[in-house]
């Protein structure tokens, strides 16, 4: 079964608005490509407006001199130009539509981008600390070797303070 091809736009329609995967300059970029079109079509649509009022004058003109060749003619023009506005109308306000989808889930995906990286803020810290990155494991062993040593010393002070107590009794 064949597709018509005004169905075919409208799937097309459905998934342009589909901002997911990008990051978010390329989404504004993109919701921006969407605006301009809109805007071209605002333009569009004026210049039909001034032809169509055109050829509303130019039928009056046949119809009110007895030109009864060229009314025909100017209706179909009117009629084509009204049938091109009605269809750029419908696809300006999708456009918008979309837009206003697109833009509505902008927040949430500068939010997802907004997450810390946790090993990056690792290696930030350890640069910050005066380590090199990738000093992860060296680090390990410092901490684990100053822990030692404090427990040593603390070891060694507790040992002198139970010596104390047993010289002052003499």
């Amino acid at each position: 079964m064949e597709i018509p091809d005004d169905m075919k736009t409208l799937d097309n329609m459905k998934t342009l608005d589909n901002i997911e995967g990008m990051d978010l300059p390329a989404a504004k970029e993109y919701i921006l490509g969407f605006i301009t079109t809109i805007k071209l079509n605002e333009k569009t649509m004026a210049d039909l407006e001034d032809q169509r009022g055109r050829w509303r004058k130019r039928l009056d003109m046949a119809r009110t001199r007895g030109e009864a060749a060229l009314a025909p003619e100017a209706e179909r023009r009117i009629l084509k130009i009204e049938d091109h506005m009605r269809d750029l109308g419908s696809e300006t306000a999708a456009l918008r539509e979309q837009v206003k989808n697109m833009a509505g889930r902008l927040p949430a995906l500068a939010a997802r981008q907004r997450r810390v990286n946790l090993d990056l803020l690792m290696q930030e810290l350890l640069i910050a600390a005066g380590y090199n990155p990738g000093d992860e494991a060296s680090l390990g062993l410092e901490r684990t070797c100053t822990a030692m040593e404090k427990e040593a010393a603390a070891g060694a002070e507790l040992a002198a303070l139970k010596i104390k107590p047993a010289d002052g009794d003499r």
